[in-house]
């Protein structure tokens, strides 16, 4: 594997819920406190609400379902959406007319979500394909097969992804589990369906982060967190990298002519099979504490915004705008100041190539 040195970014003691719950003075009812002040310690925002860009157009302050516009005639495929905000996406989706693919390992559960979609939306035009993110050649024989069957791809919605195994994994490729499937292997997808949405005619990418992003930081030198695992701090450099991916896909667009929408949002704190279903005490403390979280239809909000309405913008990044961003109506995004860094979202453009073994867009220069 390949890595850089040119930029390097210290690491930094972070309060988590798995070092919370194995405190060894806590009691129960202070173990819930601190683990509260220790979730909002996590979402606090680091950078100023300046970080909202005036030219842009704020979502009306109530956008719900029923504001996205008829779907008919449109191929959109959804990542990770047998479950959480890809389900939710994909299910409203399909509601409103699409024809949807739905991208994931689990045939099993591909089979139960086009059941439920259908049974929500009768007739409703979905389909499973298998997809591992976590393994580059899966990857690119999915991007091979979609070009044989699709005639164009007018939304790719990056969902997918692991949040905090507690030991290191590594993908079949050798790459650190959490940035092969949230980062590299969307960036890989993208790259292998580029061909098909430049066949649409205004089509758009929506890449999912997360509010975890803001503690986020590049670890130029250890990108695959060879020497020292820290799962929180993998999970929020790998979420940081899809929001930078987002808003360089945008700018690279431009200066390319593919006609590219890049759009970054991200769900919130939700009811998700990410959040409550860990093992060990973090996961303990997530369930009991998933009262505070939004639902995940409420979560894909910001995610069906990015890749419905007509006022979304490309090189924007949308999410709920209540208890910092955590929850609520769907708005502007703020964006961290490290993802602000073009210098270092082209160095991480650069790298991704590297690891990936082929520049991006190869298939259509």
């Amino acid at each position: 594997m390949h890595t850089s040195t040119t930029a390097v970014f210290p690491r930094r003691q972070r309060t988590t819920l798995i070092a919370v719950a194995s405190h060894p003075a806590a009691r129960p009812a202070t173990l819930a406190w601190t683990a509260c002040l220790a979730i909002a310690s996590m979402f606090t925002p680091v950078t100023s609400t300046a970080n909202a860009a005036p030219a842009q157009v704020h979502p009306k302050r109530d956008w719900a379902l029923a504001d996205i516009p008829p779907q008919h005639g449109r191929i959109v495929l959804v990542t990770g959406g047998t479950s959480g905000i890809g389900f939710e996406s994909a299910k409203a989706l399909a509601a409103a007319g699409a024809s949807v693919v739905i991208a994931a390992r689990n045939s099993r559960r591909g089979a139960d979500a086009i059941a439920e979609i259908r049974r929500a939306t009768p007739g409703a035009d979905v389909r499973f394909e298998v997809l591992d993110l976590g393994d580059l050649a899966s990857v690119r024989g999915f991007g091979q097969r979609l070009q044989r069957k699709l005639p164009r791809l007018d939304v790719l919605i990056n969902n997918a992804g692991l949040m905090e195994p507690p030991t290191r994994g590594v993908s079949v490729d050798g790459f650190e589990i959490q940035f092969a499937v949230n980062y590299l292997g969307h960036v890989a997808l993208t790259s292998a369906v580029l061909p098909l949405l430049r066949n649409a005619d205004a089509p758009r990418v929506v890449t999912l982060s997360s509010i975890a992003a803001r503690g986020g930081a590049l670890h130029f030198n250890d990108l695959q967190f060879e020497t020292g695992y820290d799962a929180s701090e993998a999970y929020s450099q790998s979420k940081l990298a899809c929001l930078m991916f987002a808003l360089e896909l945008q700018r690279r667009s431009d200066a390319e002519g593919w006609g590219i929408t890049s759009i970054a949002s991200h769900p919130g704190v939700s009811r998700t099979d990410l959040l409550v279903h860990h093992a060990g005490a973090s996961g303990f403390i997530r369930r009991r504490l998933a009262f505070l979280f939004q639902p995940s239809a409420q979560g894909a909000l910001p995610t069906l915004y990015a890749a419905t309405a007509a006022t979304a913008r490309g090189g924007a990044y949308y999410g709920p705008t209540r208890l910092m961003e955590t929850r609520g109506p769907v708005g502007i995004a703020r964006v961290p100041d490290a993802a602000r860094n073009t210098g270092n979202a082209a160095h991480l453009w650069t790298v991704s190539e590297s690891l990936l073994g082929a520049p991006f867009a190869a298939a259509t220069r």
